[in-house]
């Protein structure tokens, strides 16, 4: 399973010249592809720092990836285990512009402050629907590649390498 989706990651277009978040994160994912929170229990605690039985634990999976491949995560957020706490890290990205390794906020549930968030690997088109690939935890219960619909996506976030870009502030302002 974790070869096959290897090879959906490799063969996804635009993957060849490294990720958006950093040229590992994604891949830093891929031996977690198929880990179940109950099967794989211990070995999710240790890499999340949350049991994944009593946590939703998706974006503690995108802050424990983040964190591997030596990029800054979202640990600092007062709610940095809530999905749409994402929505304020790092630079916002257009659809149009969305690269593999991006990171993507969806709803979830039926309250707003719940969601979901994942690593974009591709984009991908079923009966006039487009659709995000998205590695992610906490997908059925366990790390995966799964299909959102494009159109539910609330954000799209990409990692802001602090000696290349000003913050949001300061582009705003013109600085």
């Amino acid at each position: 399973m974790r070869l096959l989706c290897l090879i959906v990651l490799l063969l996804a277009p635009g993957c060849t010249g490294g990720y958006a978040s950093g040229p590992s994160a994604v891949l830093k994912a891929v031996p977690y592809i198929g880990k179940n929170e109950q099967s794989d229990r211990q070995e999710l605690i240790d890499f999340l720092n949350v049991d994944p039985v009593n946590t939703e634990w998706c974006a503690a999976f995108v802050n424990s990836v983040l964190e591997e491949s030596n990029i800054p995560s979202n640990k600092d957020h007062k709610y940095s285990l809530m999905a749409r706490s994402f929505l304020e890290w790092g630079l916002p990205v257009a659809p149009e512009d969305i690269q593999p390794g991006d990171i993507v906020v969806f709803p979830r549930g039926d309250n707003q402050w719940q969601g979901h968030v994942g690593f974009y690997v591709k984009t991908v088109k079923f009966n006039d629907i487009v659709y995000y690939s998205i590695l992610g935890g906490n997908q059925s219960n366990r790390v995966s590649i799964e299909l959102y619909k494009q159109s539910n996506a609330l954000g799209i976030r990409r990692s802001i390498d602090t000696d290349k870009y000003t913050t949001q502030e300061e582009q705003t302002n013109g600085r």
